[in-house]
């Protein structure tokens, strides 16, 4: 599935600058928790990790967010119980993926969720 967020620059992520910020966002399209990572980086440059595995690098953190926003993500900090009801899950049942590694984090960025009973 295409996360539907669009690449802001043609580069490679800035390995050596470190990371000094991170955080998760969500979207839920056709009954699908969907995740990607927002990494800052040092040097001002942030990627973004979608549920494809493609890190997807931009000049600003605030084109980065522009992006996410634009494919219809929310950041997880930012939701409450209200903002996921609709979705059919608990706000304290929303957990990112957990992993070392990008690759350890992919098979999770991804998620079914349950058809509500009627």
């Amino acid at each position: 599935m295409n996360s539907g967020i669009e690449g802001g620059l043609d580069a490679a992520p800035d390995e050596r600058s470190p990371v000094v910020a991170s955080e998760w966002w969500v979207a839920c399209p056709a009954r699908m928790l969907v995740w990607a990572r927002l990494q800052v980086r040092e040097s001002g440059v942030a990627d973004i990790l979608d549920c494809d595995g493609q890190v997807l690098v931009y000049d600003s953190e605030d084109s980065a967010r522009a992006a996410l926003m634009d494919a219809e993500f929310r950041a997880l900090d930012g939701l409450d119980d209200d903002d996921v009801a609709g979705w059919g899950i608990l706000l304290e049942d929303l957990v990112p993926p957990e992993g070392e590694f990008d690759d350890d984090l992919v098979p999770q960025m991804m998620r079914a969720l349950e058809v509500p009973r009627r």
